[in-house]
């Protein structure tokens, strides 16, 4: 088979199209990215909302203590308060765990941690104290 210009044109671009096809099959077939959240529309929207309840924690200067023992996690507030906690892991979504908190007569809340993979996790707090709605983040280690 002699291998002129055309043939080579050709095989070159069947081979080039054939490389897109596959690349797109892969595409549609691969999971959802991690780092993107299924809600991000109505996130989008609250925005605003969430952006005001942290500014109020560094007005406030109601930043809560946050400290991981051997086995539990503290997180001590200036004041009593009620809300959330949302424990993120960055490497797996499934991990994610969320509980309702409330201080006790010291202002703190407890968690134990034998439910808890080691490694980092995000802490998610959200809650209300003296009628002012409060929201902050921090990055922690459990060992």
């Amino acid at each position: 088979m002699k291998w002129n210009w055309g043939t080579k044109l050709m095989t070159g671009m069947l081979c080039f199209m054939s490389f897109i096809v596959v690349l797109g099959v892969l595409m549609f077939n691969s999971k959802n990215d991690a780092l993107v959240d299924k809600d991000y529309y109505e996130k989008g929207l609250d925005y605003d909302q969430d952006y005001n309840r942290k500014e109020q924690v560094k007005t406030d200067d109601a930043a809560p203590d946050i400290s991981v023992s051997a086995t539990e996690l503290v997180i001590t507030f200036r004041a009593a308060a009620e809300g959330e906690v949302k424990l993120v892991r960055n490497a797996d979504q499934r991990m994610d765990q969320k509980a309702a908190l409330k201080t006790d007569p010291a202002n703190q809340v407890k968690f134990p941690l034998d439910k808890l993979a080691k490694g980092q996790w995000r802490i998610i707090l959200s809650w209300v104290s003296g009628g002012k709605a409060y929201l902050y983040e921090q990055e922690i280690v459990i060992k």
